[in-house]
């Protein structure tokens, strides 16, 4: 029986294995940020279902006369969740989110609109909402990510928290991660989902609950102001 919080258990939901992904919230691997390539994605493993597997509408409506049929759907995508909630906050603060939102998806699942057949925009918007509850810790992370190759070091800390610092700051550059830092919460969201959750426009309209249009006109700025920050042309961002 694995809890995710106190008041919401479901049986086993562990994944049978967990190829390219960890939950220490440094992966993915070296190179990935904003304008990467697929590589920058945080998919863990595939998520979406076989033909013969009931897709994530299927199971959140199952669930509704049968509670532990969401289960699937953490199964399914809790490990994606967790990378991107780590590479957002650190690993400190992973496991807090990634529980967080999948009891709330438990309890609002009366709500989940089953026309939509994968779960994924809706579980980011969910973790989306509660990584802005913790916008000053990013903010914090981002400019010690932007510090890390020349005072990781000098700050002391074990070798198990160097090794991370290591990690993180390979997949984020430290002048992109600077860049990151001086956006707003609103366009770090929409920015990373694209970039780091591999959202599509439509998707990341769905997770924040904005207009297709209002995702266009903000990521063009939000790739303008990059730009700025990190001295680029423009086909770079």
């Amino acid at each position: 029986m694995r809890t995710i919080s106190g008041d919401l258990r479901f049986p086993s939901v562990a994944p049978a294995h967990e190829p390219g992904g960890s939950r220490d919230g440094t992966e993915p691997g070296p190179g990935a940020g904003p304008g990467a390539g697929s590589e920058a994605r945080i998919r863990p493993y595939d998520s979406r279902p076989h033909d013969d597997e009931p897709n994530d509408a299927e199971l959140i409506e199952a669930s509704l006369t049968a509670p532990e049929r969401f289960a699937g759907v953490f199964d399914r995508h809790a490990d994606e969740i967790h990378a991107y909630a780590g590479r957002r906050l650190g690993p400190e603060h992973a496991d807090d989110v990634t529980a967080e939102t999948f009891l709330v998806a438990f309890r609002k699942r009366h709500r989940y609109d089953t026309s939509r057949p994968d779960a994924r925009p809706w579980l980011y918007g969910i973790a989306a909402n509660l990584i802005s509850g913790h916008r000053r810790s990013e903010v914090r992370r981002l400019r010690a990510l932007a510090r890390a190759p020349r005072d990781a070091d000098e700050r002391g800390l074990h070798e198990e928290e160097r090794g991370a610092e290591r990690a993180s700051a390979a997949a984020l550059r430290p002048a992109l991660a600077a860049a990151l830092a001086r956006l707003s919460a609103a366009e770090r969201d929409l920015l990373l989902l694209v970039a780091w959750a591999g959202l599509s426009y439509e998707e990341a309209a769905e997770a924040l609950k904005i207009p297709i249009g209002t995702v266009r006109s903000r990521l063009h700025r939000v790739r303008a102001k990059l730009r700025r920050h990190l001295d680029l042309p423009e086909e770079n961002v």
